[in-house]
């Protein structure tokens, strides 16, 4: 994806966690929404968790946050396994379990942990992947909130 690029339809998904079915249309016009992608083998998604429930707490009233689980071998499948996961990484958000890869190829998505950021309107304002850079995202998320740093 590049940047102003619109956000992808939310279909396609195995199951979802913690929600019924979201699609596009419930996120555009409300307000901006970080979608991250993680996987169960993903240590390093394991690591940056706890920095995005802290997103998800502090920007709860401002921001949609969901999390889409990214397969990235046969052992990630297992929803028990991913639901576990969830549990213990305390993700409450709203969960899309990608077993078919569909959310991932519609993002042409390659990496976890890796974060979208859209504006209201549903186009992609930032995208970075990796386990740094929290501030970056921060500051990119407090952008499109209209928050002055």
């Amino acid at each position: 994806m590049k940047l102003r690029d619109r956000m992808p339809e939310l279909e396609g998904a195995t199951d979802w966690l913690n929600s019924k079915s979201i699609r596009k249309t419930d996120l555009i016009g409300n307000k901006p929404t970080l979608i991250h992608f993680w996987s169960i083998s993903c240590d390093l998604c394991k690591e940056v968790m706890p920095n995005i429930n802290e997103f998800r707490d502090e920007y709860k009233d401002n921001l949609n946050i969901i999390a889409v689980h990214m397969p990235r071998s046969e052992k990630d499948l297992n929803f028990d396994e991913i639901k576990q996961a969830a549990d213990e990484q305390d993700m409450t958000q709203p969960i899309l379990i990608d077993n078919f890869h569909k959310l991932t190829d519609a993002f042409k998505n390659k990496y976890v942990p890796s974060y979208y950021v859209f504006d209201s309107e549903g186009k992609l304002r930032h995208y970075q992947a990796g386990g740094g850079g929290m501030r970056m995202l921060r500051k990119r998320v407090n952008r499109v909130l209209g928050i002055k740093e």
